[in-house]
């Protein structure tokens, strides 16, 4: 069930928009304004780890796939690393494979001898008081999951501990909130710029960051859009 707005604990409603309408966004960002899809990616990779670090108990495992989710998610290990907290990375497949903004944010993690693999048996007996980071599939996702990814949502939801997804839960239809085959059932969301439309109370915990985009982008989407974060960089959002 889709929903066309959301709202934070003063009354004020946040317009949600579909995963088309995200790509928008994110063009107008990008190829109109001038911001950088690293710039964008860091701002998440960031307010992600404020998250994690406000949730986690003991280590965290990040679980990474390519494209921008991904390099979110690889963001937001440096930044734990940089604070001394034990982070490794779990990618859905080798580093070799991966291009764009996520090789180039796991190439900085090899630098800092941040641990990476892409062997899923690596997250056979892990703590339950260890942190999951869901950085797997972003709103982009198209038709079924498919192997490799299913094999790590199938971990991620048998395992008891805190699971903190970025953006959308891996596997859920960013507009619809229909489950694409598997999908992580999080205890914590943190979506991006604006609300998608298929988030719903399987999300978790639900907060939205703020990645800098700029108000003149959403006014030349004809997006309804009244700034909520007053002097944070996130805000919860009520379901």
């Amino acid at each position: 069930m889709s929903q066309n707005f959301f709202r934070v604990s003063t009354g004020q409603p946040i317009t949600a928009v579909t995963a088309d309408e995200m790509q928008d966004v994110d063009r107008i960002a990008v190829e109109d304004i001038g911001l950088s899809l690293l710039q964008m990616m860091e701002n998440a990779g960031r307010t992600l780890a404020w998250h994690v670090r406000d949730s986690m108990d003991s280590d965290v495992i990040v679980i990474a796939g390519n494209g921008g989710n991904g390099g979110g998610g690889l963001t937001c290990a440096r930044h734990l690393a940089n604070r001394a907290i034990p982070v490794q990375v779990v990618l859905d497949r080798p580093t070799d494979e991966l291009s764009g903004a996520a090789a180039h944010q796991a190439h900085i993690l090899d630098k800092m001898d941040v641990p990476i693999t892409s062997d899923i048996e690596s997250l056979a007996d892990i703590d339950e008081q260890t942190t999951i980071v869901d950085a797997l599939i972003g709103y982009g996702i198209s038709g079924t999951v498919r192997s490799p990814a299913n094999k790590y949502i199938d971990w991620m939801n048998g395992f008891s501990g805190s699971t903190i997804s970025l953006d959308v839960p891996s596997g859920i239809d960013a507009t619809t909130g229909e489950t694409l085959g598997e999908a992580v059932r999080p205890t914590r969301t943190v979506t991006l710029a604006l609300p998608k439309t298929g988030l719903d109370a399987s999300t978790g915990e639900l907060y939205l960051a703020d990645i800098s985009i700029p108000r003149t982008v959403y006014d030349q989407l004809d997006i309804n859009y009244e700034r909520p974060f007053g002097d944070n960089n996130w805000i919860q959002l009520e379901q």
